[in-house]
Parts: C-alpha cells; structure tokens; sequence
C-alpha cells in the first residue's frame, strides 16, 4: 500500500550535503565520561522535543543534522578517516542513551552504523578509504534490503544489470521496502541481483546517491510504531552504477555482523525501557491528584506506585547489562581480527546464541515495563501531547522485525539438538 505522503509530511527534507568540518580534538577521546559530557546536551535537546515530533508526525531531519555536525555519527569511524574510532562498547553505551531521548533517532541511524561496521568487519581496505572518508565527514547511509510482495524466499526483485552503452556502469531497478533511515540519508546501500554476466546471478551491494536521477524515496511507511524513522519505499528506476561503487560482500558465512544488527534492536530496546523509568518518574514527581482509595496522601508516597517503578527500573537495570555483555563480546571478537587472528566457527557461533538469548530475554521485559508505566497514574497519562503511548509503539515495531519466538525456537534447538544457529534468513513466499 503507498500511502499518500501530503498526509504525513509535516517538514521539507533540506538537500543532503556533506558538513565541511574538522573533528575537534575531543571527537578523538574514547573515555566514556568525556563522551557523555560531550553529546549529554544534545541527547537532552532530542529528549526534550521527541514527544512533539511524535505527536506532529514532524520528521527528523533536525535531530539527524544534530547528530551530523556533533560528530556522533562518525564515533565508529577510525580516527584516520576522520572519525573517533570509538570501541563497540562504548558506543553502544551511548546509542543506548540516544535511543532513551528517541528511538525512533535511533533507529533511523542503525542501516548507518551497521554499513560502517559491516565495512570494519569485512576489513577490505580499498572500500574502507572508499567509504568511511565520506562517513567520517558526516554522511549518513541509509537501507533498500527488504523487498514486499509473493516473491520467493531469498530471491530479489531488484537487478544490478551491466549498461549496454557504457563500459564499467551498470543500472539498477527495483522497489523495496522498510528502507529505514533512506528519508534522511545521503547515501543508501541498495541489495540486488546481478545479472548478466558470464558468472551466476549473484547478491551485491549497491551504493548510490539518495539525489541520484532515479532514486526516489517515499515517506509511505504505515506502521503504528517508528513511525518517524522513514522505513518506507525506495523506488530505482534505471539508477546509473559504476563498477567502484558495488560491494561483494561475503555471503551465506559466519559473521558477527549478524549480531552487531541485532545488537542496535536490543540497545534501542535498552533505551526505550531508560525512557519508561524516566518519564515514569517525571510523571509521579509531579502529580498531585491521588485516588479516594489509594494509599498515601501523594502519588509519590504510595507504596503500589513506587512498586511499579522499582520494576521499571529494574527492567531498564537488565536491559542495559545485556546490551554491555553482548558489547563487551563483539569487541572481543574485533580484538581478535585486529590482531590479524582467525576467529574460530565456535566463538562466532557462541556469539550468535548470546544475541539470540539476549534478544528473547529483553522483548518481553521492555513490552511489559512500557504498559506497566500506565499504572502509575490516571487517565491524564493517555492525553496524546505526552505520547506515552509511543515506547509501546516503538518496542512493539523493534521486536516485530526479528520475530522473537524464531529467536527462542533457535536457542532450543541448538541447545537440545546441537543445531547450528541461523546467521542469515530470508522473508517471501515458499512453494508447495
């Protein structure tokens, strides 16, 4: 369904250009405490205006700009590039954060983060100083993976087919959905099918211009959650591609790349239960009207009440400790192939079945914890300019993405059956 875009557009995209700026010195520190200090007032200025962006439907384009200029979007970028090169763990302490001020900011900027660390992974070095120079200057990648429809299981739509006129160029076609983060980005990373060749069809990354002739983005994505993050079409018509700029990905191997993207879901949901405890304990703070039969004379005195926020605090406690667990393990991992060491099958697969764990223990807490904050208070909870409702929403969307029961299902079964864990997975239609 495209949805007509008059209907929820409320800002004009500026056109998506490069800052011209030099990291200053604190963008090279890699101490946590200096890095908070550093993004604290612009995570609080996010915070502050993320309930109206929310009730307006106002897109993001301020917060991303914000995030640009600030350097945030260059902290995994090593520092020759022009970034702060920051550890896995650090950076998701502060991804964390920023999803607590917006998840959907948040989620908007996860397609960037894991094309930054799908190129450190990779470690090819002639698309590294491809790629990461623009990145470390502020640029945004964006998504075009997912594809709607009855097409089969793991076969794409969209094609990457040599030009007929020209040497070394190449034309792209297709329509994909669920492209977040593509309404803000300068760049997108479009996943095709590359046909004609002497070789067999084969899965490509496709690295074209968000301005380019032929690439239009529409703001057509119609989920009640996220709904600020741009996850809707991207449309490719005859978009011209040079050969430099198609990346050949490894495929169908063992990698912790799969754990790093499901790692930003678990940190945004980590930051979504921050953001229930939060607002949780604004609202109780400053409340003054009590119910006849409650227990105390204020909100903030009753002990059902302060129950409720002990355990969304508690949530918000766990959720943290297992995005820093996960963290701490990819690092470890990164370590390894820093060091020019081969990470053995064992280690990847023990990866791969932490994050599925983590992922089955942490939905259900934040879902919970994020109706549970309506217990707190009365019916001036539900009025729509707090939206209160949006950390349902936006959890509900994250953990629709990666079926969760797929999730514990897997964990079983490699645990009872010593089956191997599924890297990779594909959606479309299986015939009979």
């Amino acid at each position: 369904m495209i949805t007509d875009t008059a209907v929820f557009s409320s800002d004009v995209a500026p056109r998506r250009t490069v800052p011209e700026r030099a990291a200053p010195a604190s963008a090279r520190a890699s101490d946590l405490g200096a890095l908070r200090a550093r993004f604290s007032a612009l995570f609080q200025r996010i915070a502050d205006t993320a309930a109206e962006r929310e009730h307006t439907r106002t897109l993001a384009y301020a917060p991303i700009l914000w995030l640009k200029d600030s350097g945030f979007t260059a902290l995994r970028v090593p520092p020759q590039w022009g970034g702060s090169g920051v550890s896995i763990p650090v950076f998701f302490e502060l991804f964390q954060e920023l999803a607590a001020a917006d998840s959907n900011v948040a989620q908007i900027l996860r397609p960037h983060f894991g094309f930054i660390d799908r190129l450190l992974i990779d470690r090819d070095e002639v698309t590294q100083a491809q790629w990461l120079p623009l990145a470390g200057q502020g640029a945004i990648f964006g998504n075009a993976t997912t594809e709607t429809g009855l097409g089969a299981v793991g076969q794409l739509q969209t094609t990457l087919e040599p030009d007929p006129e020209q040497a070394g160029q190449w034309r792209l076609n297709g329509r994909k959905f669920y492209s977040t983060g593509t309404l803000y980005a300068d760049w997108v990373t479009v996943v095709a099918r590359s046909t004609g060749t002497e070789k067999e069809d084969e899965t490509v990354h496709a690295v074209v211009a968000t301005d380019q002739e032929g690439v239009e983005r529409l703001d057509d994505w119609h989920g009640f959650g996220q709904r600020l993050t741009g996850s809707g079409t991207t449309v490719l018509t005859d978009v011209l591609v040079p050969e430099s700029a198609i990346i050949r990905f490894p495929r169908q191997e063992p990698t912790p790349l799969v754990a790093y993207f499901q790692l930003v879901h678990l940190a945004t949901l980590a930051g979504i239960a921050q953001a229930v405890q939060r607002d949780a304990v604004a609202y109780v703070q400053a409340r003054k009207r009590v119910f006849s039969h409650g227990s105390a004379a204020l909100p903030k005195d009753d002990p059902l009440v302060q129950h409720i926020v002990g355990e969304l605090a508690s949530t918000a406690y766990i959720a943290q400790l297992v995005v820093r667990d996960v963290a701490t393990h990819l690092q470890s991992i990164a370590d390894q192939r820093q060091a020019g060491l081969e990470v053995p099958l064992a280690t990847l697969d023990a990866l791969e079945l932490r994050t599925a764990q983590a992922q089955a223990a942490v939905v259900e807490p934040v879902l919970r914890a994020a109706t549970r904050l309506f217990d707190v208070g009365g019916s001036t909870a539900l009025e729509e300019s707090r939206r209160l409702d949006r950390h349902w929403r936006n959890a509900r969307a994250l953990a629709s993405h990666n079926p969760v029961i797929y999730k514990a299902r897997s964990v079983g079964d490699i645990l009872l059956n010593e089956a191997e864990p599924v890297y990779y997975w594909h959606v479309g239609t299986k015939g009979s």
